[in-house]
């Protein structure tokens, strides 16, 4: 489904209900970086409106309607867990070196929006749990063009990343809804 047509979401997730009427877990892996058309800004000169608003269509908005869509197969007598990538650099306490101005402030806004979600989850579907994921730097397309400065131990490939990823799903807890993990464990500040 493309994440920013909401019609596509909610057809997604009909078909999908069809074959599982209950979720248990989901796991939004959908982000954007770069593409062809654009790539990071560095400074402020850089900035265009239209990549901006590409940024947060896929990285904010597009897993604010899964959080919406998501809300009645997510919502049962059972535990479930809705988790998404985010990514470190979202982290507008811990940003030290500036740059990258859309797709920070369109992580950022994805924090905000499921944290925000995730005390309606409380009260809507309150077996649910909603979480936030930085993975690292993992060697794939994404990262591939900014690797250059990642020391060999901290690349991590496709198959740790998801490893690491799932072992703090395992450890969470439900008072840990609308938290930010890094792919350690740690808490990250927002």
């Amino acid at each position: 489904m493309d994440l920013t047509k909401e019609e596509q979401i909610a057809s997604g997730i009909e078909q999908i209900q069809a074959i599982a009427p209950n979720l248990h877990l989901t796991i939004n892996c959908v982000g954007l970086l770069h593409n062809e058309q654009q790539q990071p800004e560095k400074a402020l000169r850089q900035l265009d409106p239209e990549n901006l608003l590409n940024y947060f269509q896929v990285n904010s908005i597009g897993p604010a309607l899964l959080a919406k869509h998501l809300l009645a197969p997510l919502k049962h007598s059972e535990p479930s867990l809705f988790a998404t990538i985010s990514a470190k650099i979202g982290s507008i306490g811990d940003n030290r070196i500036g740059g990258w101005y859309g797709y920070r402030a369109s992580k950022a806004a994805l924090n905000m929006f499921l944290k925000t979600s995730s005390i309606e989850y409380r009260r809507r579907s309150p077996k649910t749990t909603i979480v936030m994921l930085h993975p690292g730097t993992t060697d794939t397309a994404l990262s591939k063009p900014f690797q250059r400065g990642v020391p060999p131990e901290k690349l991590f490939s496709t198959e740790r990343t998801v490893s690491q990823l799932l072992a703090v799903l395992a450890a969470v807890k439900p008072e840990d809804s609308g938290e930010f993990f890094s792919w350690d464990g740690s808490r990250l500040p927002w």
